[in-house]
C-alpha cells in the first residue's frame, strides 16, 4: 500500500512574525508550487504531493506555513514521510529534498522551530531534511584534467563555493543538526553519488539551459558525445516517448544495466509503475519514458521528470548488445532538447560518484556525464536531529542501530 496521506488539520498553530503552520490539502499545496512564490523556491519532484503515493510503508503529511495556510497564503510547504519505529507509536520524519522554503531567510527559526514542534506533537522522535541550496560546484572542463589514482572530488578546488549553502550549513550545525554523510566529501557514494548516510545523492550533475540555444547545447557536448550522437543518427536509432506499456521493457533493461555496472537500486517493476501513474495523475506528462529503438528493438530506456522550470533525468537502462550504435547518447540528446523546449532552466542528471580515479568502476558514470559539459554540484546533503526529550534521543540512537543492521 502506498503512503497514507494524513488529512488536513482544522487547527493552525501560530508561529512568529504573524504566520501559522498546519496540515494543508494537496490542492492548496499544488497551488503554492504553481504560484510565482512557490516557483521561486523551486520544489523538486520528491516534494510533490504525488510522491506520497509512490512510497510504500510510510505515512505522509502535507504541511504549509504562511500568513493564512488554509486560505492558500503560504511562504513554504513540506511533504513529510513518517516511518513508524517497530514496536512503538513513534515515527521517524523524513523530508526528501525538503522542506520547500526560502533558505536565504535570515529568520530560519521562525518557520523551522514550528515545523519541528508540529512533528514532535505528531509523534516524531527525529527528523531528516534535505535543504535545497548548493554547497560547491566543479566545472566539467576542470575535472576532466584533474583525474588521477585515488583522487576524489574533495581533493580538487571547487570552481565555485555557494555562500548561501555555506551559511545554511553553519546555521543548521549551530542548531544541533548533523550532516548525515559527514562534513567531508561524502565518499562511499557509489552510483548514486550520495554521502554515507544520505538517502538522496549528494553529488549531482547539472547542465545549465537558461539563456542557451540548442546550438549552444550542441557545442557544449564534447567531441566524443557529438560523434556518438551522429553515429546513432547514422545507424538509424529512433528515439520516441513511450508509455506505461513499455515500463516492463525499461525494467528488463534496468536489470541488465545493474548486473553489468555492479549496482543495485532495489526497485520493483511495481514501484516504477506506481511512480509513473502517480506523477502523471498529478500533472500529465510530468514523468516521461524515452525509448531508443534500433531495427525494431528497444536498446535503451530513460525516464525524465519535470516540475516547473526544473527537469531531471532520473533513471537510465540499456542493453548489453549493439552498444556501438550509441542509443543512450541519442536518448540524452533528445531529452536535453525537450527539456530546453519546455523552458527548463537546468537539466539535472542526478547522482554521480565522488571518485576521480579512472580505475574505479563507478568513474565511468561520471565520465559519461562530464561529456555534456555541465557541472558537478555538491548539495548540502541530508541533515538529521532528534527532537527534544531524552526518550526521543534514545529512540534516535536505537533507530540508527536498527538501520545499520538492515
Amino acid at each position: 500500500m502506498s503512503a497514507l496521506l494524513v488529512p488536513p488539520s482544522r487547527v493552525c498553530r501560530p508561529g512568529n512574525r504573524g504566520f501559522a503552520l498546519c496540515t494543508i490539502s494537496a490542492d492548496t499545496y499544488r497551488a503554492f508550487l504553481a504560484s510565482p512564490d512557490g516557483a521561486a523556491v523551486g520544489a523538486g519532484f520528491l516534494q510533490c504531493p504525488s510522491w506520497a503515493d509512490v512510497k510504500e510503508g510510510w505515512r505522509a503529511r502535507l504541511l504549509g506555513w504562511g500568513p493564512d495556510p488554509e486560505a492558500g497564503a503560504l511562504t513554504g510547504v513540506a511533504l513529510v514521510l513518517l516511518r513508524q519505529f517497530p514496536g512503538t507509536r513513534k515515527y521517524f520524519a523524513y523530508l526528501p529534498e525538503g522542506p520547500v522554503a526560502d533558505w536565504s531567510d535570515p529568520h530560519l527559526d521562525d518557520w523551522l522551530d514550528p515545523l519541528l514542534e508540529h512533528l514532535r506533537r505528531a509523534g516524531a522522535f527525529a527528523v531528516r531534511i534535505g535543504p535545497s541550496p548548493a554547497y560547491r560546484r566543479w566545472d566539467a572542463a576542470r575535472l576532466k584534467s584533474l583525474t588521477g589514482p585515488g583522487r576524489r572530488l574533495g581533493d580538487v578546488l571547487a570552481s565555485e563555493v555557494d555562500p548561501l549553502g555555506t551559511a545554511v550549513a553553519e546555521r543548521l550545525r549551530a542548531r544541533g543538526w548533523r550532516r548525515c554523510g559527514g562534513d567531508g566529501t561524502g565518499e562511499g557514494g557509489g552510483r548514486g553519488g550520495g554521502g554515507d548516510g544520505d538517502a538522496q545523492p549528494r553529488h549531482v550533475f547539472h547542465v545549465p539551459l537558461a539563456g542557451r540555444t540548442t546550438e549552444d547545447l550542441w557545442s557544449g557536448l564534447n567531441q566524443e558525445w557529438r560523434r556518438n550522437v551522429r553515429r546513432a543518427q547514422k545507424e538509424g536509432v529512433e528515439v520516441v516517448v513511450g508509455s506505461a506499456a513499455e515500463l516492463p521493457d525499461f525494467y528488463r533493461l534496468l536489470g541488465i544495466t545493474e548486473r553489468r555496472d555492479g549496482f543495485r537500486l532495489g526497485r520493483s517493476l511495481a514501484y516504477y509503475e506506481r511512480q509513473y501513474a502517480a506523477l502523471n495523475a498529478e500533472e500529465p506528462g510530468r514523468m516521461k519514458l524515452y525509448l531508443a529503438r534500433h531495427r525494431g528493438e528497444i536498446l535503451a530506456a530513460h525516464t525524465m521528470i519535470t516540475v516547473g522550470r526544473r527537469t531531471w533525468y532520473q533513471t537510465g537502462a540499456s542493453a548489453d548488445h549493439r552498444r556501438e550504435v550509441r542509443p543512450s547518447n541519442a536518448l540524452q540528446w533528445r531529452m536535453l532538447q525537450d527539456a530546453h523546449a519546455l523552458g527548463a532552466e537546468v537539466y539535472d542528471m542526478r547522482g554521480v560518484p565522488s571518485t576521480l580515479d579512472p580505475e574505479e568502476r563507478t568513474y565511468g558514470l561520471l565520465r559519461w556525464k562530464l561529456g555534456t559539459g555541465g557541472q558537478v554540484v555538491e548539495t548540502l546533503g541530508e541533515w538529521e536531529r532528534p527532537l527534544s526529550g531524552s526518550a526521543n534521543h534514545t529512540l534516535h540512537r536505537a533507530f540508527q542501530a536498527y538501520l545499520n543492521r538492515r
